[in-house]
């Protein structure tokens, strides 16, 4: 165990475009012991419904991560002078076992938590959350602002299978991971399976806030409803690319139209502050679907925020 804080590699001394391609640039280490703040590729779509792709998401999301400056332009927090971060590497994964896939990535997460890291995922598709979830909720259910167009409840699909990723939420308040009257939706909106697709997560307390109800009660009092269902216990961050607009993320596995502006996504996180925030993802970025970059440069800079809000939510827990 060390008490070294890492660095991202200077851009102004080596090119974005030399080097490894690691998650900001940070070094890749292979102990959680040596971390505050660990950052995870999860390389894997099992739980794709249609439009494959999303397993390639790390790989090009570390790419565009180069990107990244140091230091956030508003708050003008270093997480990476107030927190040790490093890139962990990716969760194994098996592109044909599902079950065995979510044990692994389970175990792998459990190790991260188990030594006191807070992890921030970048995954993947959204089933990737739930071994997450059991993992970072083992001791105790947690509270979760998810930032979605869909609000991945649904029971089953394909005549039963209970895993895809319109499912991990459903599975992780069933297994008693949620606090379902913690967990607040933001950006739901498009089309559904049926006209009673949403009651059951309303009927367990989840707080839905559909695009159109976005829109009528203004950014402000998005921010302040999300805290107060969030509350002062721990909280899990769970962003879906598709919350965005395609306009903004076309390369994901599930777009819908009409959805939140690059601009909104940035105040509404940046309204999150100093939250008992446990852990993170970033999910649902399918690079085949979005040759230009444009969807992994979005999901690296909403890394970036909820990077900056993990750390100093994590440095004034342990002052």
């Amino acid at each position: 165990m060390t008490t070294q804080r890492y660095e991202p590699i200077d851009s102004g001394v080596t090119p974005r475009f030399a080097g490894h391609s690691t998650f900001m640039r940070l070094p890749v280490l292979t102990d959680p012991r040596d971390v505050d703040i660990a950052i995870v590729g999860v390389p894997w779509d099992g739980g794709t419904t249609n439009r494959p792709g999303p397993r390639h998401g790390p790989r090009q999301v570390r790419e565009m991560s180069s990107l990244i400056k140091r230091v956030h332009s508003v708050t003008k927090i270093s997480p990476y002078e107030i927190c040790r971060v490093a890139d962990l590497g990716d969760a194994p994964v098996n592109p044909i076992d599902l079950n065995r896939s979510l044990e692994d990535i389970r175990k792998f997460f459990s190790q991260i938590v188990e030594a006191g890291a807070v992890p921030l995922a970048i995954g993947g598709d959204h089933l990737s959350s739930l071994p997450i979830l059991r993992a970072v909720a083992a001791a105790r259910p947690v509270g979760m602002i998810h930032f979605d167009a869909h609000s991945d409840t649904v029971d089953s699909y394909f005549g039963g299978l209970k895993f895809t990723h319109g499912t991990p939420f459903r599975r992780a308040i069933e297994e008693g991971l949620l606090d379902p009257k913690r967990v607040v939706q933001i950006g739901i909106r498009g089309s559904t399976y049926s006209a009673d697709e949403r009651d059951w997560p309303l009927q367990q307390g989840i707080r839905i806030i559909s695009i159109e109800e976005f829109e009528e009660m203004g950014i402000d009092a998005v921010i302040r409803e999300a805290r107060r269902v969030a509350g002062d216990a721990p909280t899990y961050i769970s962003f879906d690319i598709d919350a965005l607009d395609p306009v903004f993320a076309p390369g994901t596995g599930t777009p819908e139209f009409a959805g939140l502006t690059s601009r909104e996504v940035n105040r509404l996180l940046r309204g999150l502050r100093n939250l008992n925030l446990v852990g993170a993802d970033v999910v649902e970025v399918s690079p085949p679907f979005d040759p230009s970059g444009g969807t992994a440069l979005a999901a690296a800079n909403i890394a970036f925020e909820i990077l900056c809000l993990l750390a100093e939510s994590l440095a004034k827990r342990k002052s």
